[in-house]
């Protein structure tokens, strides 16, 4: 076998210490995520109000179908490098590393510049209101700059646990939540840029992850990682995207749920008292708080795949 499979604690050490190992780092990554994401409500609703938080759920299904494609991009890598490496074919599983990379910076470039130029219309077409409108055009005219960022951070994180550092995976989320929980009340309360502050929070938390998940992506344990890997190959990238598609699926459900959750609400909610916009936010909140009771059954699944795949 070859020295670098053997040393992959995936293909030695016992599988309850394996389960245990990857799935702690996850749970903490995921929870300490859904902690942020409620955090950042309470800061936009405290330095914004109540239009703040309806224009941040105006903007989830964009990041949402980011964040599917992000998924399928690394669950699908992370699978096809496990099944690889669980072979010994070391070469094939850095191919589909390299090939993710390419893809990963392609799709995101791509989704960033087509959101930004139809970001009104997708923004009308997610429930957005006269009301919250101008706040859901600033918060995702910035948000939208971060996607490749961003789509780095969702992809990358599954590709290093796949390379047996599941802890490397959890510190890389932990930086970019800290930095937006520490940068929310700064640049809300404090530089009083509302909407933007809270996106400017988000973009700078996720670069700083991009940034580490890079640097441990050129210091890979079980592979080594060339530039003719990069080089897109159809067959590799069919590959991985027919493994990561129940990942992609799972997650862009939510996309089409939200944006008929929101439509109803606006709708409907015209005809209460409270009118379309307080709904609105009502439902994000609530989203926000069911992310922290899920993530910690998210948090065992996506921990232990990696196992599983090897």
């Amino acid at each position: 076998m070859n020295e670098q499979v053997a040393a992959n604690p995936l293909g030695t050490e016992r599988v309850g210490k394996l389960m245990i190992r990857y799935a702690i780092p996850s749970i903490i990554s995921i929870v300490v995520n859904s902690l942020y994401n409620m955090v950042d409500q309470v800061f936009i609703g405290q330095g914004v109000g109540y239009l703040g938080n309806a224009a941040t759920n105006i903007i989830l299904p964009l990041t949402s179908i980011l964040l599917a494609l992000g998924m399928m991009i690394g669950d699908g890598t992370a699978s096809y490098m496990s099944l690889n490496l669980g072979k010994g074919c070391n070469e094939d599983a850095a191919q589909g590393v390299g090939n993710a990379v390419a893809l990963t910076v392609g799709i995101s470039v791509f989704l960033l510049v087509l959101f930004e130029l139809f970001l009104e219309p997708l923004c009308h077409l997610f429930g957005a209101t006269e009301g919250n409108l101008p706040y859901a055009l600033e918060y995702g005219s910035i948000i939208v700059l971060g996607f490749p960022f961003a789509m780095i951070d969702g992809a990358f994180g599954s590709i290093i646990r796949a390379d047996g550092r599941p802890k490397v995976s959890m510190v890389g989320l932990l930086i970019g939540c800290i930095t937006n929980i520490i940068l929310d009340p700064i640049f809300i309360f404090v530089c009083h840029w509302g909407v933007k502050g809270a996106a400017w929070a988000t973009i700078i938390g996720q670069i700083l992850n991009a940034v580490y998940f890079v640097a441990c992506m050129l210091r890979f344990k079980t592979i080594e990682i060339k530039k003719r890997h990069m080089i897109p190959t159809w067959s590799v990238i069919k590959r991985i995207l027919t493994l990561g598609t129940s990942s992609f699926i799972s997650q862009a459900a939510s996309v089409f749920v939200i944006a008929v959750m929101n439509n109803s609400l606006v709708k409907y909610g015209a005809m209460s008292k409270y009118g379309a916009d307080i709904p609105l936010a009502a439902l994000g909140i609530t989203m926000k708080v069911s992310q922290l009771i899920t993530g910690i059954a998210l948090g065992i699944a996506t921990g232990i795949q990696p196992i599983f795949r090897f």
